[in-house]
């Protein structure tokens, strides 16, 4: 399969992590995250990226045998990755995906266990010394890096473990203004990250993958962050008012033009709804077509053209988005209505289309129920 928009397969590095069985017993297994670390791995072997760049480390459960080859994933192998070896990668573009168990220190500091840790000695690599070691000098490529984490965030004095975390931190080198890093992180800090047993996978991983395979004709170019979160974000929240997880999903993204966070809002006595604007941009942007310029043009030529003459474009799709979603208020629910049997037109999921539906209904006031599926 070839790249999109000049994305070389040859230059994309990936650290995948997958740790289901920790040296500190049976209490501490954890059915999925090794599997969804090589679901994740033929996401980016489909992309074209080159075996050997693909770094799968795994600590698979006994009732798992993957069917690819794995390196293992005690702390003294990944820290040498880290630090040795990818560190010096020629390369665009790093993926980083981690999935396991993990707890929130003290200092602030995400602490990702590693398969060696024992109740005694928790081995782990600091998240986020490694996430400023890989945005400075000490890293001269990978200048376009995605970290995801399916940890846990729960504060390490709510473990009640007998001995604090030990010091852990990778050397990092002078700060620069070349790299662009998002990270984004399952859980939301003091809270869990949930996995579900009979299926063997996190929830957090699960929802991201299918989300990444629904875009996978744009791999292995990781997804604009700030179209993949509303989608992120939409679906956890399906999962929490199942009852299924308490977990709030959080990005953040660190480039030469700005650092900032954006996290799932928690709901509470003084929290501010969401505008009717906001639910329609969100429930747009869930559809994976947002994010391809040619499927968003296709919506938008299916349209009245009197309705679209005069339309503002945005190559940013949520800004696009938006252009789009007030211009065609302005003309009546109407012209709202055919851009949601133009958006069906190309993607009918009826998860999707329900919410689309709900958020135009709100959006224009009105709730004509409108053709099609959802």
């Amino acid at each position: 399969m070839s790249a999109p928009r000049g994305v070389d397969p040859g230059r994309v590095h990936a650290l995948i992590v997958g740790v289901e069985r920790y040296d500190a017993g049976p209490d501490w297994d954890l059915p999925g995250p090794a599997r969804d670390a090589v679901r994740f791995h033929r996401l980016l072997r489909a992309a074209g990226v080159p075996e050997h760049q693909l770094r799968l480390h795994l600590a698979p459960s006994a009732a798992y045998v993957p069917d690819v080859g794995y390196a293992p994933a005690d702390h003294a192998t990944l820290r040498r990755v880290l630090v040795r070896e990818l560190s010096l990668a020629q390369g665009d573009i790093l993926w980083v995906w981690w999935g396991g168990h993990g707890v929130l220190g003290r200092s602030g500091g995400l602490r990702l266990f590693c398969a060696d840790a024992t109740t005694a000695d928790k081995l782990g690599i600091d998240l986020d010394s490694a996430l400023e070691r890989y945005a400075g000098d000490a890293v001269p490529g990978l200048a376009r890096q995605m970290w995801v984490v399916d940890a846990c965030e729960t504060f390490e004095e709510d473990l009640a473990f007998r001995e604090q975390l030990p010091p852990e931190a990778l050397p990092v080198g002078r700060r620069n203004l070349v790299h662009r890093q998002t990270l984004l992180s399952a859980a939301g800090r003091g809270r869990a990250a949930v996995n579900d047993p009979e299926r063997g996978t996190g929830l957090f991983s699960d929802v991201l993958l299918e989300l990444l395979a629904d875009r996978a004709a744009l791999l292995p170019e990781p997804p604009d962050p700030e179209e993949l979160f509303p989608a992120v974000r939409a679906r956890i929240a399906t999962l929490r008012e199942a009852g299924l997880t308490l977990q709030y999903p959080e990005i953040r993204m660190r480039s030469p033009e700005r650092t900032e966070t954006l996290t799932a809002p928690v709901p509470g006595p003084a929290a501010r709804p969401v505008s009717p604007l906001l639910r329609a941009v969100d429930a747009l942007t869930v559809y994976p077509l947002m994010s391809d310029p040619v499927e968003r043009q296709a919506v938008i030529a299916a349209l009245d053209p009197s309705h679209t003459g005069t339309l503002a474009r945005h190559t940013k799709a949520r800004t696009d988005a938006t252009y789009l979603l007030n211009h065609l208020a302005k003309r009546g629910a109407q012209a709202l209505w055919e851009l949601y049997d133009a958006v069906l037109a190309v993607d009918s999921d009826p998860g999707r289309a329900t919410e689309l539906r709900a958020a135009l209904g709100e959006f224009t006031d009105r709730f004509d129920r409108p053709r099609g599926g959802g």
